[in-house]
């Protein structure tokens, strides 16, 4: 389903996992203004109906949609797909790797993001995405397009439909606000009516209304960041790279730059893809996350999924950054030394965060409980809590407890025993 049929479409409410159907299905998406790539296979499916979509309600007999979910995974295109790529320099006669090997999908209008430390080969990447870098081999297709076969004008137009904001901004300082965004207009030979008219509806959208006559040595960072993005949404590209968009920002102002690209992808349909090193910056605002690690993906998923259960030391380290408290490391390495009880980690989940779980722990079981750090996250696709607990008391109780706790789907992991 095109971005241009949204209205077609109505948002409805997620399904309780505990009593959605169990038919098999791969993928399923939940509607907000157009197909978005969002919930587990657990909360029902769509059907099409009369041009809407919908959800079918929990109990449905599924018998009667058995070519849903084909319809829905024509709907929902893949608009970049890289299979086997590698990219390698050569430095003084020495063979660097920079991207090994990396296959991976990214769905039309979703926020994907790509995490990893410097040196990871995560900047490599998303120049072999617009093009400024070849790969050594591999494929690289974005929205129908083989990237690595395109020359001369075939690629330059199909980088029109591809844009990217930058870290340092990358203005033009003797240009004014107005000036910047209508830049590419230009060179695009637009005419003078529509690149006015383009530029006063994109000054509004990213929140500069007043600001156009301004020249970027008067502006704030997160001001000329703003007019990155104005820039880069001037061809009315279906792809916007974002290189460490949010690096040289503070806090409060990332959070608004982050807020204004949510609101982009959701408006506009277009698909994001966002490089960065911060944890916080995923959280936010990606549907899904690729780690990588000298220049491998080593763990992708869908973002809920991966702070629930990360499975690559990286990854876990990454995830710690927005988890755990590092002050409270020294008192859970003493705990861990301490024969007395059991040290726990809880892991919560969506709606599990909001339930008192901890009080009924305490009421049921007669042990004591000593809480030693806690912490939730609020992730685009709902909460993500930990709880790390000291269990004192008669081990065979204590044990039944942590039973209790899985029973009521808190993963629980023992971080000592007795």
């Amino acid at each position: 389903m095109k971005p241009g049929n949204r209205h077609n479409c109505e948002m409805v409410p997620s399904h309780s996992k505990r009593t959605a159907l169990t038919d098999e299905r791969t993928v399923t998406y939940i509607i907000h203004k157009y197909v978005q790539p969002f919930c587990s296979s657990a909360e029902g499916f769509f059907i099409f109906k009369s041009g809407r979509c919908r959800l079918a309600p929990t109990g449905t007999d599924a018998s009667s949609y058995r070519n849903i979910n084909t319809d829905l995974l024509k709907a929902v295109q893949k608009m970049i797909q890289l299979t086997n790529v590698h990219k390698r320099f050569q430095l003084n006669q020495t063979d660097i790797v920079a991207v090994d090997d990396v296959t991976l999908s990214i769905r039309e209008g979703e926020i994907f993001g790509v995490i990893g430390y410097s040196g990871a080969g995560k900047s490599t990447l998303i120049r072999l995405l617009n093009g400024l870098e070849q790969p050594t081999s591999g494929s690289i297709v974005i929205n129908d397009l083989e990237m690595t076969t395109l020359k001369g004008a075939g690629l330059r137009n199909a980088r029109q439909k591809i844009s990217m904001i930058f870290q340092h901004f990358n203005l033009l300082w003797s240009r004014t606000v107005e000036d910047n965004i209508s830049f590419p207009l230009e060179i695009a030979g637009v005419k003078k009516a529509e690149r006015e008219r383009k530029v006063k509806e994109l000054i509004d959208l990213v929140g500069l209304t007043g600001r156009e006559k301004a020249y970027p040595s008067q502006l704030s960072g997160g001001q000329k960041q703003r007019v990155g993005i104005a820039r880069a949404l001037a061809n009315d590209p279906e792809v916007l790279l974002c290189d460490e968009a949010t690096s040289a920002l503070d806090p409060e102002t990332t959070n608004a730059i982050l807020d204004l690209l949510t609101e982009i992808n959701e408006r506009l349909g277009l698909t994001i893809v966002l490089i960065t090193h911060e944890m916080h910056v995923i959280r936010k605002i990606c549907h899904r996350v690729a780690v990588m690690e000298a220049g491998k993906v080593v763990e992708i998923g869908n973002v809920l999924d991966v702070f629930q259960s990360p499975q690559a030391e990286i990854t876990k380290r990454f995830i710690s950054q927005v988890s755990e408290n590092t002050d409270a490391d020294k008192a859970i390495k003493h705990l861990q030394e301490d024969t007395n009880g059991k040290l726990v980690k809880l892991t919560f989940i969506g709606e599990r965060t909001e339930q008192p779980v901890l009080a009924e722990l305490i009421r049921k079981f007669e042990i004591d409980v000593n809480i030693v750090q806690g912490n939730i996250s609020t992730l685009r696709d709902g909460a993500y809590g930990t709880l790390m607990l000291q269990l004192i008391g008669n081990p065979a109780i204590i044990d039944e407890a942590i039973l209790y706790l899985h029973a009521n789907e808190v993963k629980t992991e023992v971080l000592t025993n007795d």
